[in-house]
């Protein structure tokens, strides 16, 4: 089977510089898959993204050496093993607030004896291999997302439930869940910093590999400073609005300059 050159980079100490595809278009897939990003997820909760979407997205990052994940809508067993099946290396699962969903979570990840996933990894053979089912407990790389107030107070649980590779952090989500405001980058004087610290020195504890999600490339290499292993930045439509609103500014500030030079 195909190594998932994620789980090896962590686990051999290399952070993974992740991107994120809200865009349902193999287009832009395509465009962020040759930008050197050691992984690409295809985000089927808060993007538009949907199965249909995402198989030939999937497809598309395929034709690199980017390992494709996603992050599914909710913890559901049915869509995480429809995408694993279509291909997808690893499974960002929202909202795991107990060791009960965690489990349930990874279970739906691993087939038997391990789990209850059932066989049929249609895609996964082609881009696996055709020893994908001999390798693929191993292989796949399961993070649940921290971000639900119940977490906060059962981390320890989750972090040792069996076959969980790691945990991710849901900044925005989290912030709600502790009544701040949601949002990236949060600032050092926040609870949502203090909480963000506390859940990774869990992480540590357990030896499980940690990821965020970031605004900006200074706060994700600020993370990585701290400890994290998986750091995300932005999506592909901030990056696509972020660099169209940066061009045309710099033309109107021109513009605007050149015309007041005519007075």
């Amino acid at each position: 089977m195909r190594k998932n050159k994620v789980k090896q980079m962590m686990a051999e100490g290399k952070p993974v510089v992740n991107g994120w595809l809200q865009i349902p278009s193999t287009v832009s897939a395509e465009v962020m898959a040759h930008q050197g990003w050691d992984s690409l997820t295809v985000d089927m909760q808060h993007g538009l993204v949907d199965y249909t979407n995402a198989l030939p997205m999937l497809q598309t990052i395929s034709s690199t050496d980017v390992t494709p994940l996603a992050r599914v809508n909710w913890n559901e067993p049915g869509q995480i093993m429809k995408i694993l099946d279509a291909g997808c290396y690893g499974i960002i699962c929202p909202m795991v607030s107990n060791k009960e969903e965690a489990e349930r979570f990874v279970q739906a990840c691993m087939y038997p004896p391990r789990g209850y996933r059932s066989f049929g990894p249609v895609r996964g053979l082609i881009y696996g291999g055709a020893d994908y089912a001999d390798h693929a407990n191993d292989e796949i790389l399961k993070l649940a997302m921290i971000e639900t107030k119940e977490s906060l107070d059962k981390l320890d649980e989750i972090m040792s439930t069996d076959g969980v590779d790691g945990i991710y952090i849901g900044p925005a989500d989290l912030s709600l869940a502790i009544g701040e405001k949601p949002g990236f980058d949060r600032a050092e004087d926040t609870k949502a910093y203090s909480e963000i610290l506390r859940i990774l020195e869990h992480a540590k504890k357990h030896n499980i590999f940690a990821g965020i999600h970031n605004g900006t490339t200074k706060y994700a290499q600020k993370m990585i400073d701290k400890g994290f292993n998986f750091v995300t930045i932005g999506a592909d439509q901030r990056a696509m609005s972020a660099g169209a609103k940066a061009i045309v500014e710099k033309m109107k500030g021109s513009i605007n300059k050149k015309e007041s030079e005519t007075y």
